[in-house]
């Protein structure tokens, strides 16, 4: 355990800023399963608002440094990847 002033500030930033995270992440994780969802009954309307809101919290954790700025480009791309092929396909 940290003895300096200094040291227990910052393990309770850190444990502060892991209890923000973690549930950011969570709600992340909770939105792209909506969208594996729509996606897996094939409805592209409701793909597509899923996919809206998921790219919209993907930004925001991104700008936040939640998740990497590219992590989220390349789950966006692959969302949207997914979603092209569903309405190609109907």
């Amino acid at each position: 355990m940290a003895h300096s002033v200094s040291a227990l500030k910052r393990h309770r930033q850190n444990r502060k800023r892991n209890a923000i995270n973690r549930g950011r992440r969570s709600a992340l994780r909770t939105q792209l399963k909506k969208v594996e969802v729509a996606l897996k009954a094939g409805d592209a309307a409701k793909s597509a608002e899923e996919i809206r809101l998921a790219a919209k919290t993907l930004d925001r954790l991104a700008k936040g440094n939640t998740i990497h700025r590219n992590a989220a480009a390349r789950k966006k791309s692959r969302l949207q990847k997914r979603l092209n092929a569903l309405a190609k396909k109907a």
